[in-house]
């Protein structure tokens, strides 16, 4: 037992220092755990060697005991240890700060999987040289056609192809094919990979980091192919499955389901429509369209037994070789190296990595002949998984996937003590009881892991029991293996007709099955909506499910699930009345800002679109409402109609219903124009319930909180359609009991000047205008609002340089604070009590800092 806490300490420790905002110095940790291991292996020696026969049973335990938990010590230090060194060396390989925005000389060579089309594509390369130097060994290249021009403030997109692009017709030069193991000289404007920073959202730095890329670049003028082949065995690797992927897509080009049946043998799902994952989502079974553990335990233990049952038929001069080598070591060898060929070509992730060691560590049991239980392997798995890749951890996948063996496997070995003693059944109740115990261990699952899923995505699929009941065999027996009989026989001479075959009935055959799953994802009650509740309630919850399926015996087993129920309905408390709680959202060059009341929730743009299917709104706004437990919008704000503070407004629509919208512009000729122009492909959303222009003179009182339009002034909507965007932005000012706070959106200085003349009362909290522009932030704004505290919204390393120096001195000579969400993250402020003191503010970066920000 103790052995099997020690790993799990390990794992534990290399997680720990996955949240930590600082390294420890490697010695600091590896000596005392040394120490430690050593301490554990003289008590252990001492137990063993010293204590008599005759040793009292309690002074032996307690010897046991000691030695078990300085040995768990020690391994939680170690693991500390070992992932701190490895963060350090990669913090050491960093692009140098004399390179950021600058055009470097690069030679890189191509080893990842190129991802984009001819407008633009984008892969992970190795620098082979650089000058200047300081240029990390790993980066991230993405080169744009000269025809493609990029949407406003998309600097900070998290695409793996980059900024998302708009068409300005046809590239005159499309980008030439990307193929792993060449070689390219470029002229590169290189910069650290930055993300956006929100409670509860995506942590795209720590993704990155993950994968060892360090620095990101466009590509400047024209490369040159140095090397259409250079070597190497990740290129090698990933040239083989880029061979395969081209192979697959055309063979179901113009399939809808094509993409899905590529990610089931490559692990690439950048082919797989947005919509599509809607419905995945919705219906509980995105584990089955990535490369999940099953498939890579399916595959290899298919290709086991039937190696097992040839090696069993073989014979050399009438002497079976089984007689040589047993036929269980052959098959679990030929086991062994499928899964590890498989999970090689689709990508090497966390579940195929989890999985393919632990068929390796029963392999070599099998081979050995040694006793291995479950529990015996599942820690040893994490702990390899871990000390390959110490940030592992960073993927929920991770979590999920071993909570869902170690459910399996506690389940399993409850069945199979409830069934001791039984008379074999007959054939169709055996038939019977597989399907019943099939449908009970999924549904075990789905309530095990609900608490996890409510933490991580705040949704709950409340139809995936019986969504997986017809997909898991589907997808696992018949999609996934004609995937791979594709995969193979099209890259295959002569047999490439029967590999399109393949790919064409797989697709079929996928396509049927996802007829009932869309009828599922359809129903409004497909999916639980919940809040991110805190830790304590995850905690609470996984420890009832540990009680729920405990050894049979434990007293009120089934009163464990009922701990899982306050990490479902738990909500976040609502400003009292006359206060409010106001977020700017990292949205990179954008703005969103949400303002929250006792029973009213108003959003203030809603920030930037990245492409047709990519917007901010989905990446920062609609999972932060979702996380507040926020269903709906009582008032939605679009300042202006330009696409860093509208481009998100399909999407908001689309996800919540809202009661009423206040613009300087038409909504639903906005809209439009987006679908005619190719800005979007999604169906016209619901328009808020009512619509009305925002102009000075429009407030309205909700919760003790008044809410007052101040600009653009009264008129009708010919006049205002001949200003310019900035200029007609709406300017809102909020007031509560304590505290104001003003909405300026890209008003410039002559609107800022005609606010303060008309007498702009002072205000505390002030959104900078045209995130920090040079054009706003006049002495006149500054002078009357006299505010505490000013952010900025602005994207890290934007092409425009906001926000701007001057301006920044200008709100600081002031007296107030300036925050920038490109060095903060989200910023919140409460106003909960009177004065300085009752306006609490707090940013994001600051109040959640890892040691991988800023490098």
């Amino acid at each position: 037992m103790s052995g099997r806490l020690a790993l799990l300490a390990f794992v534990g420790g290399c997680a720990l220092v996955q949240t930590l905002p600082r390294l420890p110095w490697f010695w600091e940790v590896a000596a005392p755990g040394v120490a430690l291991l050593v301490c554990s292996l003289v008590v252990r020696w001492h137990a063993r060697h010293r204590l008599a026969a005759d040793t009292p049973f309690p002074e032996a335990s307690r010897q046991g005991s000691v030695q078990g938990l300085i040995a768990i010590a020690g391994a939680a230090c170690l693991g500390i240890a070992w992932a701190s060194f490895c963060a350090q060396h990669r913090l050491d390989d960093a692009l140098a700060e004399g390179n950021i925005n600058h055009v470097t000389r690069v030679t890189f060579q191509v080893v990842g999987l190129p991802q984009g089309d001819a407008s633009g594509r984008g892969a992970e390369v190795r620098v082979l040289h650089a000058q200047p130097e300081g240029v990390p060994s790993r980066i991230q290249v993405n080169w744009f056609a000269p025809g493609m021009a990029r949407l406003p403030g998309a600097t900070s997109s998290e695409d793996p192809v980059g900024v998302a692009r708009q068409p300005a017709g046809e590239p005159a030069q499309p980008v030439p094919e990307l193929i792993p193991g060449q070689v390219w000289r470029a002229a590169l404007v290189l910069r650290p990979p930055t993300g956006l920073s929100n409670p509860q959202g995506f942590d795209y730095e720590g993704w990155m980091f993950q994968r060892g890329i360090r620095a990101r670049g466009t590509v400047r003028g024209e490369p040159v192919l140095l090397q259409a082949w250079a070597g190497g065995a990740e290129a090698l690797l990933h040239r083989a499955r880029w061979h395969v992927r081209e192979a697959m897509l055309q063979a179901l080009a113009g399939k809808r389901y094509g993409p899905v049946l590529v990610a089931l043998a490559l692990g690439d799902q950048q082919g797989v429509a947005r919509e599509d994952w809607d419905i995945f989502n919705l219906t509980g079974i995105t584990h089955l369209v990535s490369i999940s553990g099953m498939h890579v335990t399916l595959l290899a233990a298919l290709a086991g037994l039937a190696a097992r049952g040839i090696w069993k038929r073989l014979r050399w001069r009438r002497r079976a070789w089984a007689e040589r080598l047993p036929a269980q070591a052959v098959g679990a060898a030929v086991a062994v190296i499928v899964a590890l060929a498989y999970s090689l070509l689709a990508g090497w992730g966390v579940p195929a990595r989890r999985t393919f060691f632990m068929l390796a560590v029963i392999a070599m049991a099998a081979m050995l002949r040694l006793p291995l239980t479950p529990w015996r392997i599942l820690p040893a798995a994490a702990a390899l998984v871990v000390a390959l890749d110490p940030w592992a951890p960073l993927a929920p996948g991770f979590w999920l996937s071993f909570g869902a063996v170690a459910v399996l496997m506690q389940a399993g070995a409850n069945a199979t003590q409830t069934v001791q003693g039984d008379k074999p059944p007959k054939r169709w109740r055996r038939a019977a009881a597989l399907l019943w115990e099939a449908t009970r261990l999924q549904w075990l699952i789905t309530l095990a892991l609900t608490p996890v899923l409510a933490y991580l995505f705040q949704q709950v699929p409340l139809v995936s029991p019986l969504a997986n009941a017809i997909a898991i065999p589907v997808v696992s027996y018949l999609v996934t293996p004609l995937a791979l009989l594709a995969a193979l026989l099209l890259v295959a001479p002569g047999v490439t007709a029967a590999g399109a075959w393949a790919a064409l009935a797989g697709e079929a055959v996928f396509a049927q099955m996802m007829v009932p799953l869309v009828a599922m994802a359809a129903w409004d009650g497909a999916a639980l909506s919940v809040a991110a509740a805190p830790w304590p309630y995850l905690v609470l919850a996984l420890f009832g499910v540990v009680w729920a399926l405990g050894t049979p015996g434990l007293p009120v087993r089934a009163a464990g699930w009922l701990l899982a129920l306050p990490v479902l309905v738990w909500q976040p408390t609502r400003p009292p009345p006359g206060q409010w709680r106001l977020t700017a959202i990292d949205i990179g060059q954008g703005a969103a800002v949400l303002v929250e009341t006792a029973t009213q929730t108003l959003l203030y743009d809603t920030g930037v679109r990245y492409g047709p299917d990519s917007d901010a709104a989905s990446r920062a706004i609609l999972p932060l409402l979702r996380a507040r437990g926020i269903r709906a919008l009582d008032v939605l704000v679009v300042s202006h109609a330009d696409g860093d503070h509208a481009g998100g407004l399909r999407s908001v629509l689309a996800a919540f219903p809202v009661a009423q919208g206040y613009s300087p512009f038409d909504m639903v000729a906005y809209l439009r124009r987006e679908a005619r122009q190719g800005l979007a492909t999604s169906p016209m959303p619901a328009l808020p319930a009512r619509m009305s222009a925002c102009e000075a003179g429009v407030s309205w009182v909700q919760d003790g909180v008044r809410f007052d339009f101040l600009h653009p002034p009264p008129g009708d909507d010919s006049a205002r359609a001949l200003m310019d965007r900035n200029a007609a932005s709406c300017v809102l000012r909020l007031a509560g009991e304590h505290h104001s706070a003003l909405l300026t959106g890209d008003i410039p200085v002559a609107q800022e000047r005609a606010l303060a003349r008309a007498g702009l009362p002072a205000t505390e909290w002030v959104m900078a205008p045209h995130h920090g522009a040079a054009t706003s932030s006049g002495a006149d704004l500054v002078a009357a609002t006299q505010a505490w505290h000013v952010v900025a919204q602005a994207g890290r390393y934007n092409r425009y340089g906001h926000p701007k120096a001057p301006v920044q001195r200008r709100w600081e000579r002031a007296g107030a604070v300036f925050w920038r969400t490109d060095l903060h993250g989200a910023v919140m402020a409460v106003s909960e009590g009177p004065g300085t003191q009752g306006l609490r503010m707090r940013a994001q970066r600051l109040h959640a800092p890892r040691y991988w920000q800023g490098r």
